[in-house]
């Protein structure tokens, strides 16, 4: 029996080896996951024929060993991660006398955790008290649990939840747990619903780890519900101009914890603010209050923690001001005027003296009455009487025209004990009834001849009517106004207040062609009411005639401004508008125009329509304005203007091009060592939208697509990037091509210029030498003696040619002109 089990790990070990990793020996690092019981982890090869036997050293805790013949490392039982979390070893061969041939080698065993921990609360259960009303979501208990898993990994990250809560009377929790800290706190409902004297609540919690096949734990945690001592308190009633002695206690809050800090915030700003609250939530009031001032007080108490944070709602506090008898009556002015008509019935009443009292309306303390004192002058009986309680002036007597003005003075007394009280004075003036109309001084005021051109405001003619009712009296006040022959209101007349005298004025402009005479008849009345069984008759009203004369008036156009738009590419010659003029008068009208500095349109002189008069471009004019000017064909002095915009809307008629001249902008150091790149951008006359988005390519043949590559970069702009660094010293020219977005598109083919220069020391481009002409020294010296022989050989020629000219001439002298082509001298290079 002891054989066959031999025999089986023997082939266990052969299976491992044929399943195992082989390799030299070396240093190693290896992850085991835990729990995996006995395994070959990695088998090591002999790299030198004197090796021998491996040996195995190091934190092998009897569970590592490593074959000595054959290199095979392995476990002999399963690994654990809580015990040692990494195991250094060291591995090396001898040669038969022990002698180390190779190594010693560092192999690292990493184990690796596996989720073979349930999580476990610190408690087998939880006692904690919330108070009623508690902020939601702010804690009063917290649970914990721990998991001998890696805390690195899934294995020992825990995840705490509610799985039930007793009583649940509203189906709803009342209780929320931070599923990572396992801080609980109240719900939104359970700050609600949560009251002071419930039973006990019970929560279920589960606590479990986030593995693929997680372990989890449960505990209770039991729950009292406490009374909350943050509550506000009943609205304060103070006595106004209390004589106590300031600050002193009116009221108190606490919050349900100690180590608050108490504030007082205003819910709107009083003109004061007398309240503060101390350390204890103390309240108190800092000097004596007055009702007429501020008659109540509503405020916030807030408790804040020690960062500042409020820990609750803020509690409305209420503050009754009480009113005391500290006001007087006041009257309604120094000296209150009424009126009364010379006709007025005894008994009517003329009007109410209306006193008022700073005190509480609700209380006697603003109780009014009135009493009668004195009365100027002296009649008996009085001729006037006033209401005990609500100051109603009554007339109680006859003859009130006896006299034009009568004073009253009068006591204003309080409810109050004791009582206060004020004298108002009364006046009370007697006024004329309206029993006389308006009279004019004449009937007709006869004719009256304006040109139709007469200014705005200028007086026609003056009226005048006299009333004999009182003086600077509505009664003896007259208004005029014109009843007929002015349906288009175009007079008005003003008066003058003092002495009733009219004034006829033009108010709008007067027009022979619409009416050639104006037949006015004209009233007189009073702004007060006639007297019963006076009423108005001829006596008040006069007629006035306005004859109006022609005047030749300039033309009138039937706009105030003209305008059209049109594209710029429009034909030549293309109908545009019709200007619209008359004559007042109907004379014929003639057209022109004027400040046409471009020339672009023209207009038919007798008929007013404008026509296009050249190829418009909106690129050098986009709102072109001309004056239009219309004369009257007998009269050339009597013209009128009037402007013509013509506005451009674009068309596609411009090539996009370089936004600048780039020439020198862009340099590189030659000998280049890196590709280099560069942005540059273009422009396009036209409007939007033709002229907004650019597009780029390049443009040349396959050589300028090896050398240099094009980018995007926004609607203007591009970037030239090199493909390579071999470009030679000089100014390259890059062709680029633009083409715009418009329909059709227009493109054009740019040139970027690029230079590569010998640079000095500040990175700027060295000026070019003369041997950058492309000519080597030599051909530079041959250049220059072959230039120097050139001017000689002209020289040469010169003389040559005035020597041979001078003896054709002696020639002509004797035989006249040359005619054969042969005696022209021909220099040849």
């Amino acid at each position: 029996m002891a054989k066959l089990k031999d025999f089986l790990i023997l082939l266990c070990c052969i299976q491992a080896i044929v399943a195992v990793d082989m390799g030299p020996l070396t240093s190693k690092t290896f992850h085991v996951e835990e729990g995996s019981g006995s395994i070959a982890i990695y088998q090591f090869e002999k790299s030198n024929s004197r090796s021998v036997t491996f040996l195995l050293e190091g934190e092998k805790d009897d569970i590592i060993e490593i074959d000595p013949n054959n290199g095979l490392l392995r476990t002999l039982q399963s690994l654990r991660w809580d015990k040692r979390k990494v195991h250094t070893l060291q591995v090396k061969t001898v040669d038969s006398g022990g002698l180390i041939v190779e190594g010693p080698y560092t192999v690292i065993i990493i184990v690796e955790d596996i989720n073979n921990n349930a999580p476990v609360f610190n408690q087998s259960e939880y006692h904690g008290g919330v108070r009623e009303q508690s902020r939601p979501g702010r804690p009063f208990i917290k649970v914990f649990a721990t998991d001998n898993d890696d805390p690195s990994t899934p294995n020992a990250q825990l995840v705490y939840k509610i799985k039930q809560q007793i009583p649940d009377p509203a189906k709803v929790m009342f209780f929320q747990i931070n599923n990572v800290t396992g801080e609980i706190s109240t719900t939104i409902n359970g700050t609600q619903f949560l009251k002071f004297g419930d039973k006990p609540y019970e929560l279920v919690l589960e606590v479990s780890d986030l593995a693929e096949r997680p372990f989890s734990h449960n505990t209770k945690v039991y729950i009292n519900i406490l009374e909350n001592l943050w509550k506000a308190p009943k609205p304060i009633t103070i006595t106004e101009n209390s004589t106590d002695i300031h600050p002193y206690s009116i009221t108190k809050v606490t919050w349900n914890d100690p180590n608050v800090i108490y504030e007082l915030h205003q819910r709107e700003k009083f003109p004061r603010f007398p309240f503060t609250i101390d350390n204890n939530g103390i309240i108190n009031v800092t000097e004596p209050l007055d009702r007429e001032e501020q008659d109540k007080y509503i405020f916030y108490a807030l408790a804040k923690n020690f960062n500042g944070v409020a820990v609750a709602r803020p509690l409305e506090i209420e503050v009754k001001v009480e009113d005391i008898n500290d006001n007087p009556p006041i009257c309604p002015a120094a000296m209150t005027t009424f009126e009364v008509q010379e006709n007025e019935a005894i008994g009517s009443v003329i009007d109410v003296l209306k006193a008022t009292d700073n005190d509480q309306e609700d209380l006697s303390n603003s109780v009014l009455t009135y009493t009668t004192m004195e009365q100027w002058p002296q009649t008996s009986p009085e001729m006037f009487r006033i209401g005990l309680y609500d100051g109603g002036i009554q007339l109680s007597n006859s003859g009130v025209n006896t006299h034009r003005q009568y004073r009253i003075k009068v006591q204003v007394s309080d409810g109050g004990r004791p009582s206060l009280s004020t004298m108002c004075w009364v006046i009370i003036n007697v006024i004329d009834i309206n029993d006389h109309i308006p009279i004019f001084e004449s009937s007709d005021y006869g004719n009256v001849t304006l040109r139709e051109d007469t200014p705005l405001q200028t007086i026609v003619k003056e009226i005048q009517a006299t009333d004999d009712d009182q003086p600077r009296t509505g009664s003896s006040a007259i208004s005029y106004r014109i009843v007929e022959g002015d349906p288009d209101k175009m007079f008005i007349i003003e008066t003058n207040p003092l002495n009733n005298r009219g004034y006829v004025k033009v108010a709008a402009q007067l027009d022979y062609e619409s009416y050639d005479e104006h037949d006015l008849m004209i009233e007189a009345r009073n702004p007060e009411p006639l007297a019963t069984g006076t009423s108005y008759n001829s006596s008040s009203t006069t007629h006035l005639k306005v004859i109006v004369t022609d005047v030749d008036e300039k033309p009138v156009f039937g706009n105030p401004i003209y305008q059209v738009q049109v594209s710029e590419a429009i034909p030549m010659g293309t109908w545009l508008i019709k200007i619209n003029a008359s004559d007042p008068e109907g004379d014929e009208i003639l057209f022109e125009l004027r400040e046409n500095y471009l020339n672009w349109i023209r207009i038919n002189k007798n008929t007013g329509d404008i026509y296009s008069n050249a190829d418009l471009d909106r690129e050098r004019v986009d709102q072109y304005r001309v004056e239009v000017v219309a004369t009257e064909s007998k009269n050339s002095k009597m013209s009128s203007s009037v402007s013509f915009y013509l506005y451009l809307d674009d068309v596609n008629d411009n090539s996009p091009r370089l936004a600048k001249d780039y020439y020198g902008d862009f340099f590189f150091c030659y000998p280049l060592t890196k590709p280099e790149s560069f942005e540059f951008s273009g422009t396009d006359d036209d409007r939007p939208p033709w002229g907004v988005a650019l597009k780029f390519r390049l443009g040349g043949n396959q050589t300028t697509a090896n050398d240099w590559n094009i980018q995007y970069v926004n609607a203007t702009s591009a970037r030239l990037t090199m493909q390579h660094t071999n470009f030679p010293k000089k100014t390259n020219y890059v062709p680029v091509v633009i083409r715009d977005n418009g329909r059709p598109p227009k493109e054009n083919e740019v040139s970027v210029p690029v230079r590569i220069c010998s640079c000095t020391p500040n990175n700027q481009c060295e000026k070019e030498p003369i041997e950058s002409s492309g000519l080597t020294s030599i051909g530079l010296a041959l250049g220059i003696l072959f230039g120097t022989l050139g001017v000689i050989g002209i020289i040469v020629g010169a003389v040559f040619i005035s020597m041979n000219h001078k003896k054709k001439k002696n020639a002509k002298a004797s035989s006249g002109d040359a005619t054969n082509p042969a005696e022209t001298v021909t220099l040849s290079s």
